[in-house]
C-alpha cells in the first residue's frame, strides 16, 4: 500500500501533534476500558500513563523500527481478576497485578532468548501465509461485534438506538470521505475529523435532550467534567503506590504470600503463551503494511523483549499488562503514516494527557457510538490486511482451503476455551492453534505438498 510517511520519516512538528492525537484516539477506548472492567479502584488515567511508558520501552528495544502502540491487553482480564480474588484482605490486589505482569513478561523474555538462539525459520514453517493470513483476519473479525454493538449505544441507557446510530454513521462516513476524497493533511487524519464530526452531532443531540428533558436524545455524559475539582482528575492513581499500601494488609506471613503468588502465576503465565501467538500475527500484519519484515529487522527477539518488558513497565504504573494494538496497526494502514516518530509522540502524549484532567475527561466522554463508527473502519482494515496475505495462496488446493476454512469458522464462531476460570484461550489463539494442526496434518503427504504460488500464476490458473 502507499505510505505517506515511512517508518524512518519525521513529519513536521505541527503535523506530528495531530498524527499523534489520531493514534491516541484509535487506542484510547480499549486502553481505558480494561481498568474500567476490572474495577477495584483501578485508574484509567494510570493505565494510559502505563501504556505510554510501555510503548516507549518497546520502541527502545526495537530500535525505533516497529511503528505500533502498546495498550492494555484484554487477554489478561481473567488473570487480573484473579489478583483480586478472595476476601478484601486475603488477595494480592495491585501487588498481584504487578507481579503477574512481571511473570508474564518473563515468559516473553525466555521466548526471546529461544528465538535468538534458534532463529525464526520455524515460524515460517508452522505459520505460513495460509495460516497467518486468516488468523490476522480473525483479529479484526473477532472485534466486529464490539464495533457494531457500540454503533448503536450512547453514554446513557435511555439513548435512542437510531440517534446513536446516526452519530456513529456520521463518524464513519466522515472518516471514509476524508480518507478517500481528502487532500494531503485531511487524508492522513481521517479519524480525528471523523470523531470530531460525530462528537459535534452527538453534542447537539445531547443539548436538545437536556433542554427538552428527552432521555432518548442524550448521547454524551458530560458529568465527568465535574471531577475537575478533585485531585484524582489531575494525578493518576498509580498501581505501584496502591501495591505498597496494600502489602501491609497481608498478615499471614510468607506462607500466605507465596500461596497467593502461585495463584497469580497460574493465572498469568499460560496467557502469556497465548498472547505470544497474537504478537506474531500482529507483527506479520504490520510487516505487510510497511513492506518490511519486522521478524527479521529488528527481529522477533527484539519485538518480544520490547513487548514483554514494556508490559511489565505498563503494569507497574497502570496495573494492566500491555500488548501490541490492532487498532494502532489499522490506523497506520488507513492513514498511510508508518512513522515511528508518530508512535513515540503518541506515547509522550498519553503520558502528558494522563495528568491533564480536562483533556483526559474529554476523551473519556467520547460516546460508544462515535468510537463504533471509527472502529468499523479500523477492524475492517485489520481483517482485509489478513485476507490480502492469501493472494499468493492457491485456494484451489483443498488442503489450503481446509486450513483457511477451519481458522475462519473457528475464529468467527467465537471458539474460546476457559480453563479452570483462570486461563482463557481466546478465539484468535484457538483458531491459530487449529490452523497449525490442520496445516501440519495436510502436509504429511510430502510428495505433493500444497504450495503457495505467485498472484499472477494464481490468476492465470483460475482463468484457465
Amino acid at each position: 500500500m502507499e505510505l505517506f510517511y515511512k517508518v524512518e520519516d519525521k513529519p513536521k512538528f505541527s503535523q506530528l501533534i495531530v498524527f499523534a492525537l489520531q493514534q491516541l484516539l484509535a487506542i484510547m477506548a480499549a486502553t481505558i476500558a480494561v481498568p474500567a472492567i476490572i474495577g477495584n479502584g483501578m485508574s484509567p488515567s494510570a493505565a494510559l500513563f502505563g501504556a505510554g511508558v510501555g510503548t516507549l520501552v518497546y520502541l527502545l528495544f526495537t530500535k525505533f523500527k516497529s511503528p505500533v502502540f502498546l495498550g492494555s491487553s484484554f487477554a489478561f482480564l481473567g488473570s487480573m481478576g484473579a489478583a483480586f480474588a478472595g476476601a478484601a484482605t486475603v488477595n494480592l490486589g495491585f501487588l498481584g497485578l504487578i507481579l503477574g505482569a512481571i511473570l508474564a513478561g518473563l515468559v516473553y523474555v525466555i521466548l526471546a532468548l529461544v528465538v535468538k538462539k534458534v532463529g525464526t525459520n520455524w515460524i515460517s514453517k508452522i505459520m505460513p501465509a495460509v495460516v497467518i493470513g486468516p488468523t490476522v483476519a480473525i483479529i479484526g473479525l473477532s472485534l466486529a461485534g464490539n464495533a457494531v454493538g457500540d454503533l448503536g449505544s450512547g453514554s446513557f441507557a435511555g439513548t435512542n438506538f437510531y440517534v446513536a446510530l446516526v452519530c456513529g454513521l456520521v463518524t464513519l462516513f466522515t472518516t471514509i470521505a476524508c480518507s478517500v476524497f481528502g487532500k494531503k493533511m485531511m487524508k492522513m487524519i481521517p479519524f480525528v475529523i471523523g470523531i470530531l464530526a460525530g462528537y459535534a452531532l452527538a453534542s447537539i443531540f445531547t443539548v436538545i435532550g437536556v433542554a427538552t428533558e428527552n432521555e432518548a436524545l442524550k448521547v454524551i455524559d458530560f458529568s465527568g467534567f465535574a471531577q475537575l475539582g478533585t485531585l484524582n482528575a489531575w494525578i493518576p492513581d498509580f498501581s505501584f503506590v496502591k501495591a505498597i499500601k496494600g502489602f501491609g494488609d497481608l498478615t499471614g506471613g510468607a506462607s500466605e504470600f507465596f500461596t497467593l503468588l502461585g495463584q497469580v502465576a497460574v493465572a498469568y503465565v499460560p496467557v502469556a503463551f497465548v498472547v505470544f501467538a497474537e504478537h506474531i500475527a500482529d507483527h506479520k500484519n504490520l510487516s505487510t503494511i510497511i513492506d518490511k519484515d519486522l521478524l527479521e529487522d529488528p527481529g522477533l527477539d527484539k519485538t518480544l523483549l520490547g513487548d514483554g518488558v514494556g508490559s511489565m513497565a505498563g503494569a507497574f504504573f497502570g496495573g494492566c499488562p500491555n500488548t501490541t494494538y490492532g487498532e494502532s496497526i489499522g490506523c497506520v494502514a488507513i492513514s498511510g503514516n508508518a512513522s515511528v516518530v508518530t508512535i513515540c509522540a503518541t506515547s509522550i502524549m498519553a503520558i502528558v494527557i494522563s495528568f491533564l484532567g480536562p483533556f483526559s475527561i474529554f476523551l473519556s466522554t467520547i460516546p460508544s457510538c462515535v468510537m463504533g463508527g471509527v472502529c468499523i473502519a479500523l477492524y475492517g482494515f485489520i481483517a482485509v490486511s489478513g485476507l490480502k496475505m492469501l493472494q499468493g495462496v492457491d485456494l484451489g488446493d483443498n488442503r489450503n482451503l481446509f486450513v483457511v476454512s477451519v481458522i475462519l469458522i473457528a475464529g468467527v464462531g467465537g471458539l474460546a476455551l476457559n480453563i479452570a476460570n483462570t486461563v482463557t484461550i481466546t478465539e484468535v489463539a484457538c483458531a491459530l492453534i487449529l490452523g497449525i494442526l490442520v496445516n501440519t496434518l495436510v502436509k504429511f503427504k510430502k510428495d505433493d505438498a500444497p504450495k503457495e504460488v505467485p498472484q499472477e500464476e494464481t490468476t492465470e490458473e483460475t482463468a484457465e
